[in-house]
């Protein structure tokens, strides 16, 4: 045993260090406890002996929960139902049946592990509370199972006259302390095996994203389905040692209160340690011990305990040992290994095309695609684009499985796709990245990579050769160093900074061997050197022969380096061909800038400087922000003036919401001023910004679903409350549509009935500054039409407004001025007139001119 928990493996993963799984001191202090407990049971006589098996029990236990809790992320509340399970097959084998316990014990695991399997595959279908209302509902089934079940299980009587077998001549109580602490002792060596091994590594893949587990090949119900059987198999083990140590069993023995004290065990010791079961059973079954006096407060004891642990020590006893050992002696710097030279790590091969045929995807009502058909060629990359709801991130989920079209098909290599699962695409050769970067946090780089590289198939359940052979780890490595890691490659994904985040989830993605790579917004975030890093990376991978689809909003990067684009608009397929053609298309000039549809929404107003009242409603200076490492605005200076329009016009990724959710309060600025009406806004919260008249009606209206029409807009009087029925009133004359519907849902609406309410509930705010985030976002021309008329109503009525909306000539028609911004920054701002003819717009929507498209 002791071999096994020390055994060589591999060295502790880098994202659960802490939790002991190669500390050859936690190790030592198992062995210890192991040796202790078996001292004192051949030693002690009578209850002690009762009470030390039961110590050791609770660890078996918990042991088994820890693989499902610790590794996998679910948690249950029902294992006392395999507990009994255990319990009861033993007992009826062999008083009933006259079978012997040797045979009869595994048999019992062998029971509980088929009963947890099959609760499994419905239970974990469902998260949260909902798996534990699931697992709690089958506990209680159990135990009125048993009490039912009179002839088989002797009802509320039980089964008695359990009796103990000899170990090494001890027999009684004695040898079932003895055999209950050998147990756990071998149930720790093998959760140590499994959490080193790649099924392990798998578990927690899928605790920390089921959605990225499965783009690498790895089907996230069977993983849980394993995981919550081992700990069904702990379970029934421990019960069927319960059943000979007690001499009986009866159904009130199985209560729903050892339930929480199995999930105690497991948050008390910390959770994924090895340790951890180990002294949360001490814990949990001494506790009651030291406290016999007070038997009727033992729940409360706990429950005090419990609140403790999440307090003090949210990791457990292991963790807030682990956070005071480092605090003693201090963390120690890694040296970065040398990683290999960048030389093509891609296995040389002829690879397949994705094919799209006709492709549609319909959501109730809403078409988000339709009939798209296109191709990624081996060796090259193609561009998917288009404006905010074209259908682009629609269709890359539907080409990895997360999606099922619901009209055409797609083939890889001349094989349909269609139909099948996320993880099954992932295993014929289809991989991809995500907009936000999702990799296994708790994992570290390298152990990212190396999970992936077996795409999906984990091999033996104890083995370790699919994640740490030398191959593997070699492939990982240079795989890491060709996409420009220069990290340590223990470092925890969850600890990297944006920018290697990126370059190792694409590094993940090319461990499976992809015939095709999706990359779905691969440069937002990244700084201008970056993205050219980036743009070097993926040539590099096209020449090795991978068909790269790509979406992202920096048409300079696009134009760039794609060999095809492909664009979108509302879904349907609307042109295609080299970047050249692409950005001299008529369609996709309108599709970007709304050119056509402006002529038909609103009048354009002769706009100029003197339009504007006199005083300064809105300044912004020198605004820095972001969301990491590095910053998304660099030095935003913007002006509005009381009465203006003012549109803010730039590609996707530009940093235009962004800018709207810091002036609005919801997101802080790292540097520079707000200033309203001559007070700062920078530093105050969202709502103290609203009641001084800066409101947001956010992108994706966001309306409160459950509420009807009416309440949505009182709500936004909540600061305003005076008068509140008299403005209900306005905002439905405003808006009659509203009127009509005052009653229904707000979750009900059209789009664009929804955005007209998210606009009516800014108004009830009484705003100085209304700050519109893209409203023509996935609405129809008329209804854009109408919408716009409304805002040019506002506007003759003296109301200051600053637009974002993507549509940029519909919004110059209704702007005074405007500002254009990319990468963060503004580069052009004059009046609508002036940046209508600008050719910094074209070139922020489209990246006109920029960049040496590849040799087609």
């Amino acid at each position: 045993m002791s071999a096994v928990l020390a055994s060589p493996l591999r060295r502790p993963t880098a994202g659960v260090r802490w939790l002991g799984l190669g500390s050859r001191g936690q190790i030592a202090a198992v062995l210890v406890l192991l040796a202790a407990g078996l001292a004192a049971a051949a030693g002690v006589n009578g209850y002690y002996v009762f009470v030390l098996a039961n110590v050791a029990l609770l660890a078996i236990v918990g042991i088994g929960l820890n693989v499902l809790q610790g590794l996998t992320g679910q948690v249950s509340f029902g294992h006392v139902g395999f507990y009994a399970i255990g319990a009861y097959a033993v007992g009826i084998l062999t008083t009933k049946a006259g079978w012997n316990f040797w045979a009869a014990w595994p048999v019992a695991a062998v029971l509980a592990g088929a009963m947890g399997a099959l609760l499994a595959l419905p239970a974990l279908r469902v998260k949260g509370p909902y798996l534990a209302m699931i697992t709690i509902a089958f506990g209680f089934i159990v135990e009125h199972s048993v009490v039912e079940m009179r002839d088989l299980t002797g009802g509320q009587n039980g089964i008695m006259g359990i009796a103990a077998p000899t170990l090494f001549g001890v027999g009684g109580e004695k040898a079932m302390a003895m055999l209950a602490i050998v147990t756990a002792g071998v149930a720790l060596a093998l959760f140590t095996w499994l959490s080193r091994g790649t099924w392990g590594a798998a578990m927690r893949a899928v605790r920390d994203s089921e959605t990225a587990a499965e783009s690498v090949g790895i089907d996230p119900l069977v993983v849980k389905t394993v995981a919550f059987a081992i700990s069904a198999v702990a379970a029934g083990v421990a019960g069927g040692l319960f059943a000979p140590l007690s001499g009986f069993v009866t159904p009130s023995t199985f209560g729903f209160g050892q339930s929480i004290l199995f999930v105690l065990v497991v948050v008390i010791g910390g959770s994924g340690s090895i340790a951890g079961p180990l002294v949360g059973a001490i814990l949990v079954a001494l506790l009651p011990e030291v406290l016999s006096s007070l038997e009727e407060y033992r729940l409360l004891f706990f429950g005090a305990m419990l609140l403790v642990v999440l307090w003090v020590a949210p990791d457990g006893a292991m963790g807030l040992w682990e956070k005071l050992r480092l605090r003693v002696v201090g963390t120690s710097v890694r040296p970065v290994p040398a990683l290999p030279a960048t030389a093509m790590p891609l296995r040389a091969r002829s690879r397949s095309a994705v094919v799209a045929d006709r492709l549609s995807m319909q959501f109730g009502g809403v078409r988000a695609a339709s009939d798209l058909s296109f191709e990624t060629k081996p060796g090259r990359i193609t561009s998917l684009i288009g404006p905010n709801g074209a259908g682009k991130s629609t269709v890359l989920n539907m080409l990895s499985g997360f999606y099922r079209p619901t009209g055409g098909d797609f083939t890889l290599g001349g094989g349909s796709l269609r139909g099948l699962s996320s993880h099954a695409i992932a295993r014929r050769g289809v991989a991809r990245t995500y907009q936000t970067s999702q990799l296994f946090g708790s994992l570290g780089v390298e152990d990212n990579v190396a999970l992936a590289v077996s795409r999906g198939s984990l091999g033996l359940l104890f083995g370790a050769s699919r994640f740490s052979a030398p191959q593997c780890r070699a492939q990982a490595r240079a795989l890491l160093a060709f996409c420009g890691y220069r990290g340590h490659p223990d470092t925890p994904a969850a600890d990297l900074p944006h920018v290697d985040k990126r370059l190792v989830e694409i590094a993940r993605a090319l461990a499976t061997d992809p015939q095709v790579l999706l990359l779905d917004e691969p440069a937002a975030g990244l700084s201008r050197a970056d993205k050219e890093r980036l743009a070097d990376l993926l040539r590099h991978i096209a020449d090795a022969g991978v068909g790269v689809l790509l979406v992202e909003h920096d048409m300079e990067l696009v134009m760039g380096i794609s060999h095809r684009v492909v664009v979108l608009d509302a879904g349907q397929h609307l042109a295609a061909g080299t970047p050249v053609e692409v950005q001299s298309d008529p369609r996709v000039r309108q599709a970007y800038l709304g050119e056509d549809l402006a002529e038909h929404a609103i009048r354009r107003r002769p706009s100029s400087s003197a339009d504007a009242s006199e005083g300064e409603m809105l300044g912004v200076g020198s605004l820095i922000a972001g969301y990491g490492a590095e910053p998304v605005l660099h030095g935003i200076d913007l002006q509005v003036r009381t009465g203006e329009v003012v549109a803010l016009l730039g590609a996707n990724g530009s940093g235009k919401s962004t800018l709207m959710r810091s002036l609005a309060g919801l997101h802080r600025p790292v540097q520079g001023g707000i200033h309203l009406l001559g007070h700062e806004l920078s530093q105050l919260a969202a709502e103290l910004i609203v009641q001084r008249g800066l409101v947001l009606v956010p992108e994706g209206r966001q309306v409160f679903p459950e509420l009807s029409v009416a309440d949505n807009i009182r709500l936004g009087a909540f600061r305003q409350p005076v008068d509140r029925e008299v403005r209900v009133e306005d905002m439905f004359q405003r808006f009659p549509r509203l009127r009509e519907r005052q009653h229904k849902r707000a979750g009900l609406l059209s789009g664009g009935e929804q955005q007209m309410l998210a606009i009516a509930r800014g108004l009830m705010a009484r705003p100085r500054i209304l700050l519109l985030d893209e409203p023509s976002l996935g609405l129809a021309p008329k209804v854009i039409a109408e919408l716009f008329a409304a805002l040019d109503a506002l506007r003759e009525e003296g109301m200051t407004i600053l637009l974002v909306d993507q549509m940029a000539s519909l919004a110059l028609a209704l702007a005074d001025r405007a500002y254009v911004i990319e990468g963060g920054r503004i580069v052009a701002q004059g009046t609508a007139a002036q940046i209508a003819s600008d050719d910094a717009l074209a070139r922020a929507y489209l990246g006109a001119g920029e960049g040496t498209p590849p040799p087609q």
